[in-house]
Order: C-alpha cells, then sequence, then structure tokens
C-alpha cells in the first residue's frame, strides 16, 4: 500500500505529492470546475464546495522586503471574499433572479488553471495548490484580468468524489482594475 503518494509503503513523505491516478484525477476536477465556470453553470459548480466551505480572497499590499509577511491581511482583516457555500447560494440565486445588474447581460469567462499539485494532509484530506488566469469579457469594451494561485483544503467523500473545504484566493495584483468582482475563482 503507497497511501497515494510519493514515498514509501509505511506512509507519506513530507512535503510529498500524490500519485500520477491521484494527480491525474484531481487536474480533471479542477479542469471541469473551470468548465462549467465558463459555461456559467453556477448552481453545479456550487455543489463541487462542502457544505461548511470557507471561500476566501484576502487583500494584499506592496511591502519591502522585510515586512513580507504583512503583505496579506488575516482572517479578520479586510477581504475581497469571505464567504461560506450558504452565500455563494446567495449570489447565484441573485444571478439568476435577473437583480444582479453587473452581470445582465452576463460576462464571458476564460478560466485557465494550471500548475495544479495535491499533497495529503492529515486527515486524509488533500492540500491542491493551482494558479489561475482568468480573463473576462462584458459587452464591448470592458475586459478584465486575474492572476493568482489558489489553495484549497479537499475532502473525498465516501464515493471517491472530491469537495472543497476551504478555498483561499491570492490575486497576484495588489489593486484589481475591474469596476466590479462579480466573477467566481
Amino acid at each position: 500500500m503507497n497511501d497515494h503518494v510519493t514515498g514509501t509503503a509505511a506512509g507519506p513523505v513530507a512535503g510529498a505529492v500524490v500519485d500520477a491516478e491521484l494527480a491525474y484525477r484531481v487536474q480533471q476536477f479542477y479542469f471541469l470546475e473551470a468548465e462549467l465556470l465558463d459555461d456559467g453553470r453556477f448552481s453545479d459548480w456550487l455543489e463541487v464546495f462542502d457544505e461548511d466551505l470557507v471561500y476566501w480572497a484576502p487583500l494584499r499590499t506592496n511591502r519591502l522586503r522585510r515586512q513580507a509577511a504583512l503583505s496579506i491581511s488575516g482572517p479578520d482583516d479586510a477581504a475581497y471574499f469571505d464567504e461560506t457555500k450558504e452565500s455563494l447560494a446567495w449570489r447565484i440565486r441573485r444571478y439568476d433572479s435577473g437583480m444582479a445588474w453587473a452581470e445582465d447581460p452576463p460576462s464571458r469567462t476564460n478560466h485557465v488553471i494550471s500548475n495544479i499539485i495535491a499533497r495529503p494532509v492529515d486527515g486524509g484530506e488533500l492540500e491542491v495548490r493551482s494558479n489561475f488566469l482568468v480573463y473576462r469579457n462584458r459587452l464591448q469594451v470592458e475586459t478584465d484580468l486575474y492572476s493568482g494561485r489558489r489553495t484549497d483544503l479537499v475532502r473525498v467523500d465516501e464515493d471517491g468524489r472530491f469537495r472543497i473545504r476551504r478555498r483561499e484566493i491570492l490575486f497576484d495584483q495588489n489593486v484589481l482594475q475591474a469596476k466590479n468582482l462579480s466573477t467566481f475563482f
């Protein structure tokens, strides 16, 4: 038994990544998630998350090297997103109601997900890091480009399906130039 990681039969090696078969399954999960978002299937997208989801995107500031630890806001500070599965569901219902003017007509997006690395963590969960590049276009001239990384804590349910329990989104930009932030990441 290899515990699905690169390591020994006795267990995972510190910092080890999952084996090729599990890595492939994780990658396909993330590519399907991107497809759901780009197809505007937000209710289906919501199902990739666990019920106790924390969906968080801290703010970022420019700091000198010696202050680098202060460049990302903490859990009790301001954030672009600090949401739960319930609040995401509320946003999706609002989109569907026709009352979300910033998304009527809806944006067209292209989520490019790369550098997917999965590592085992305590409790049988996976920590999955990925990079994203999201292109958003709305109307004739509104275009936005978002770049960053995501760090997810992923549970595997009893049927072998992945459920994201925690998502931290860290934008590369410290100031987002978009008119609104109605895109999901």
